[in-house]
């Protein structure tokens, strides 16, 4: 009988709109030919990352589509691992005859370290291998100084302003998902000079391991062969992998997951730019990380694609619309201690619907 060989996996992570699904649908728009699995960890209630990667151009039926984009909606990976992600993976070696490779997308708040610790079962680990964890970098967010979870800077900023909250999670989860990289990729280059890219890259640099290489991208746009065939092994080094975030997952109870909250709010259709000015109010009034979701425009056949991190929103029309859709707006908007009532009623007010 023949043996198979162990199913690479590639783990994408990355913080809020780093561009992980961005990287994920050119790489499936580029498979030559590989058979891909694609497991999606969603934080919030909607499928919007799900949806979008449904959408690419991998020559196959939409029926094939929906069940080789495994989403798993309930929560960060590392949280429901035991619950959701082993039956996933189950039913994926069972299929491994017929797959190249698995293609996991974590949420921006997700740890990586847990999950690829999950490579280690007995189950999985005689049937698959963890290629490479590749962390997506925001360049931008990075040189502006948000997400930038250095813990010297971050020191040295609480010296100089005490009633800053130096304590944000959003610094130790960054800092945590570069230390499980087996490759970077500083994403969006383009859109800062070479100085601010030299010292990102420099930043970046001083979280990680000798042996992890850098790569710079525009779009998540890499050649494949850069991206899979790495042949890292993660699993078999992981654990000597420092995180600020090791004593959560050895019986405490606590999580820092829980600062965050995914809040899901559904409009009539609205106008473009008042919905995007609205938005961009709800960000500088309540300290917003991230806002993703389809928009329903008026006498548009297509639906409008939003994401936002910060006050700096992409948008583009992903699809028409289809001829039973409703036509509504769906919006997840993820953030610390927000007043989903209340964040609701300003975006109504603000839009008069």
């Amino acid at each position: 009988m023949k043996t198979l060989a162990k199913l690479p996996v590639t783990i994408v992570t990355g913080f809020l709109g780093s561009g992980k699904t961005t990287l994920l649908r050119h790489m499936l728009d580029n498979a030559q030919g590989r058979r891909i699995a694609v497991i999606v960890n969603e934080f919030g209630e909607l499928g919007i990352d799900g949806e979008i990667l449904k959408q690419c151009s991998i020559g196959c039926t939409e029926e094939e589509a929906n069940g080789r984009v495994y989403e798993l909606a309930n929560g960060c990976l590392c949280c429901t691992v035991q619950e959701e992600f082993f039956p996933v993976m189950r039913e994926l070696v069972a299929r491994r005859g017929d797959l190249d490779h698995i293609l996991i997308e974590t949420s921006g708040l997700a740890l990586p370290k847990p999950l690829v610790q999950a490579f280690q079962w007995p189950e999985i680990r005689s049937a698959c291998t963890v290629d490479a964890v590749i962390t997506v970098v925001d360049s931008p967010a990075v040189a502006a100084g948000t997400f930038a979870a250095f813990p010297d800077q971050v020191d040295a900023q609480r010296k100089l302003d005490p009633n800053l909250d130096h304590e944000s999670p959003l610094h130790e989860l960054f800092a945590d998902q570069l230390a499980s990289a087996d490759l970077v990729i500083l994403n969006k280059a383009d859109l800062i000079n070479a100085e601010d890219l030299a010292r990102v890259r420099l930043e970046v640099a001083e979280e990680l391991p000798p042996a992890v290489k850098i790569v710079e991208a525009s779009s998540g746009r890499l050649p494949l062969d850069v991206l899979i065939g790495l042949g890292a092994g993660s699993e078999e080094h992981i654990d000597g992998r420092h995180s600020h975030h090791d004593h959560h997952h050895e019986g405490e109870d606590d999580h820092d997951h829980d600062a965050f909250d995914s809040i899901s709010i559904d409009l009539p259709q609205a106008d473009e730019a008042l919905l995007l000015d609205a938005l961009t109010q709800l960000v500088v009034q309540h300290g917003i990380l991230r806002v993703k979701g389809f928009a329903a425009i008026p006498n548009k056949p297509m639906r409008l694609l939003i994401q936002g991190v910060g006050t700096r929103f992409d948008k583009h029309f992903d699809r028409a619309w289809g001829a039973e859709e409703a036509r509504t707006t769906r919006l997840v908007l993820i953030g610390q201690e927000l007043d989903a009532a209340g964040l609701e009623a300003q975006l109504r007010a603000a839009l008069s619907v």
